[in-house]
Parts: C-alpha cells; structure tokens; sequence
C-alpha cells in the first residue's frame, strides 16, 4: 500500500495529453508526463490497504503491485525497479499501451476511480533508466549451460521468451524476417502511443546480454525447419497471429458484393496502412510490411480520402489517428457490435474486465462513430473504391420473436476502407506446414496446438498469439515467460533454473 489515508486525499491523476492541433502534425507521444514526485506523492499514495489484492488477478503478468506502490510511495525507486521487473521483461511497453486490466480489478475501483497502476509502471521503468538501474545481466560463462535456442518471432512474446532463456544461461538467437525485431510494437502500434527509441533501447540491453538477433531472416525459406531443428536444442515458435481477417461476408452471412474486385483498390489491411507510417517515420524500406513481405499497393496515404475503419478495437483507433495525421477528408469508423453502455455493463461486474464503451486519444482528434453496422457492398469504378453501401443492424420483433434486421441502407463516401477485424491464425505456409511434416499439429481455429507450450514435436515450444490467438502484448510476454519456463526445464531435464531465480527474488521482496 502507499500512504493509509491516501485514497482518500487524492483524486485519480493521469497525464495532460498535448493539444490536438499540435499532435496531429507530428508523431511523438502525446502524454505530457507528470513528475517522479507527482507519481510518488499523489498517484502510489493512493493504493489502500485493501486486504485482498485483486490487481494481481487482473494483471495476466502477476505483477506484485501494491508492493511497487509502496516502494515508490517511500522513494525507494530502486526497490521498485527490482519489484517490478522480477515479473515483467518489458513494463516500458505495458506502462504505454497495455489497457490496465489489473486496474480494472483495483478494489479501490468498486466505488472510486482506481489506482493509476500502468502510469506508475510506465515511471518506475523510465526512472530507472534514466538513473542507471537498467543495467545488462552479466552471465558468467561458467552460468552457460551451452545449450542453444532459436526464437522464432521477435515480438513481445519471443523477446520475453529470450530474455528469460538467457537468463537462465542458455544461448538464445533471435530470427526475426521484417528487418528489425519488435513485430507489432514496431510496425502495428503507432508511434503517437509507443515511440520506437523505447524498443531500440530494450534491444541494445538485450545484446549486451548475450542475445544474437538475425534480422530479415524468413525462416522457413532462408532456414528451413530440418536444419533448425539439426541445429539447435529448443526451438521456440513465436511468429504471432499474422493471417489478417477479412469482411468478405456479412454479420449475417451473406457476400459483401465487391470484396474481390476492390481488395488491393481502396480495400486494404490496418496492419499495412500502420506498418507503411511506422516505416515512414522511421526513414526506413517501405517495400516491405511488417511480416517482410513486399507490399502489394504502393504507398497508402489518407491525405484528402474519405477513409471508413472497419472494426471498432484498438487497431481501428489507430488507424483513425494516422489517417488524422494524414490530414484525411473524413475518418469514419464502423463496427458491427451494438453500442457498449457508458459505464460498467452490469454483466461484467467489478473484478471483471469491463463492458464499456471506450473513447481513444485517436477519437477525440475527429472521427465519426457508428455501430451496429452490416457492411453490403464496396461500390467504384472498377479500379478504385468510391463508397460503401452499408446498413442499421437493428433488434426487432419478428412474428413475436426478437431478432436482427436490417434498416437504414445507404451509401457512404469512403476512398479508402481500412479493415481492422483482427486476426484469425498464424500463416501456415513456410515453417508452420514444413514443422507439420514431423508433427506439429493445430487447433481448430489454426493456432498451434501445444500442452504446457510443447509441441508435438519434443523440442519445439510455442508462445504467444501464434498459441492462444490474438491478444494484447502483456498476454504475449506473459506467454513467453510461461513458455521460457516450460523450455527451461525441458533443457535441464526437469528442473527449471528460473524456477529458482523467482522464488529467490520474491524472498528477497
């Protein structure tokens, strides 16, 4: 806990965000950040006695949080540090854009506005670099089991997994095929809400670790499975989920007329609209996407287009803030759910992560919202998109039976249609369909089938979205770590060095 009267003397404080007119001109990070002192004095003081902690529930990491409250409470950042990274590799990307489940689960939140939890994270980790207490694990070579391992994926869920597998003194290369490491932090997630210097930095520690990184390696092609697996004591798969849904049906089933003649002419993945602006900011190749497949379309701008957002999720919301930044002539966004309540749904009650709806930095910038939306056809001239024809989903009463319909059809402008529908499984072609050949199996929704992260086959483990399905980045380093775990002790015949190292930690704590 922080100070015992806290909660009740202070009030919930997050950052100032800088002015739309200015942010929308630039790309850097719109949090105007407050002081160490303001974090130490007002937001951890306000963590309360509560008894039983419910934010390590919520936290899919487990992080020890009322005790990093308190140690920043005290002025002990250093202690802080030590808390909160002996459960989480990377708070410097969950501290910016993780959505707070643990805070969702503050038991000060049942009747108060909770805790900041992720803001605290956020200062504790950029604290302590800019106090010297990120420093390089040293491993001694006589630590080094020589055992070798290959990661194969170098986002969220593949750099925890490293990290922690060279912790526990094994060798770890990292292949990563775009032609830098960090997958969807790098090339999905805007820089307006992670800036990359944030990555560079974690990878230069990691280096001085002992990690080798191979980039612009597409495994599978450069390397093939047989000579991964000749090559290596463990191979940890952690490609993600990269298979693009698209909205080729309707809510209710039905073809969207014109999915086939304008894919590629106005109808584009988010995650090649996102990855080309991250690439742009960064001076970087833009021939290539964030999976290092060449791009299909040239370069896609929003500038002066009517752009609609297919998908109301955290990609949508991204989508709708570059399009902003590209000074489109409308942002629209779509979404074929119902409208979420404005506060708390009662059918997810606190603990629970809340139904709810949610406004982004990126809607408060400009953009139309609608839901409940069927979309029925892209309309053009043959070569590119000009309008949508969409309709209302509206729950009606049918013969004395409530059921959903359509109203309202009409025709949108929209030159450029964003599709923000998730992902539906890792690409199989490649590695995936060459590991299969020796027994590697999947689910029924196409991700790796796995217990306990092993595979079918013996040495090769899976982490990630490319295990559970697509999900948020701390689940992916929660994944990695668990996975790192299951590795380890497979490497060392059953007793997991890192096993050790935590119980130590939390002794320590």
């Amino acid at each position: 806990m922080g100070k015992p009267t806290g909660f009740l003397e202070f009030t919930r404080e997050l950052p100032s965000k800088r002015p739309v007119a200015e942010r929308k001109l630039d790309y850097k990070e719109i949090d105007i950040d407050l002081s160490f002192e303001q974090v130490q004095t007002h937001n951890a003081a306000r963590c309360m006695d509560c008894g039983i902690p419910f934010c390590h529930n919520g936290c899919p990491l487990g992080n020890i949080i009322p005790e990093f409250n308190d140690a920043v409470y005290e002025n002990n950042w250093g202690l802080a540090y030590e808390i909160l990274s002996s459960t989480n590799n990377f708070p410097e990307f969950t501290g910016r854009i993780c959505p707070a489940p643990c805070e969702a689960s503050c038991v000060l939140g049942i009747n108060k506005p909770p805790v900041t939890i992720e803001y605290i994270e956020k200062s504790i980790i950029e604290y302590a670099f800019l106090n010297g207490y990120v420093k390089p694990l040293q491993i001694d070579e006589k630590d080094r089991t020589g055992k070798k391992v290959a990661v194969i994926g170098g986002g969220p869920a593949g750099l925890a997994a490293a990290a922690q597998l060279n912790k526990a003194g094994h060798w770890v290369t990292v292949y990563e095929r775009a032609d830098q490491v960090g997958g969807l932090l790098r090339y999905g997630i805007p820089d307006f809400k992670l800036e990359k210097w944030t990555i560079d930095r974690r990878v230069e520690v990691m280096k001085a670790e002992g990690i080798t990184f191979k980039t612009g390696v597409n495994v599978g092609e450069a390397i093939s499975g047989s000579e991964l697996l000749d090559q290596y004591d463990l191979v940890m798969l952690s490609g993600g989920s990269t298979v693009a849904r698209g909205i080729n049906k309707t809510w209710d089933g039905k073809d969207v007329i014109g999915w086939d003649t304008y894919l590629n002419k106005g109808v584009h993945p988010a995650m090649e609209f996102l990855s080309q602006q991250n690439k742009r900011n960064a001076n970087i190749d833009r021939v290539h996407d964030h999976r290092g497949m060449a791009y299909k379309n040239g370069e896609l701008l929003a500038t002066g287009k009517h752009v609609v957002v297919i998908g109301g999720g955290d990609t949508g919301s991204d989508c709708i803030g570059t399009s902003n930044r590209h000074s489109a002539a409308s942002v629209t966004q779509v979404e074929v759910m119902p409208e979420p309540p404005k506060d708390r749904h009662p059918g997810t009650p606190w603990p629970l992560w809340p139904n709810m709806k949610r406004t982004s930095t990126s809607h408060d910038e400009g953009c139309e919202r609608f839901w409940s939306i069927s979309v029925k056809e892209f309309i053009g001239d043959g070569e590119k998109l000009t309008h949508l024809r969409i309709a209302d989903i509206v729950l009606t009463v049918v013969d004395g039976k409530a059921q959903n319909v359509e109203q309202n059809e009409r025709v949108v402008p929209c030159d450029l249609a964003l599709i923000a529908a998730g992902f539906l499984h890792p690409q199989r072609e490649g590695l995936l369909s060459q590991l299969a050949e020796q027994g590697l199996e999947f689910d029924n929704r196409g991700n790796v089938l796995s217990d306990d992260y092993q595979t079918g086959i013996d040495k090769v483990f899976v982490a990630g979205d490319m295990r559970r399905g697509q999900s948020l980045v701390v689940w992916a380093i929660s994944e990695g770590r668990e996975a790192a775990r299951a590795a380890d002790c497979y490497l060392n015949g059953g007793t997991s060095k890192l096993e050790a190292k935590a119980k130590s930690m939390f002794a320590v704590v």
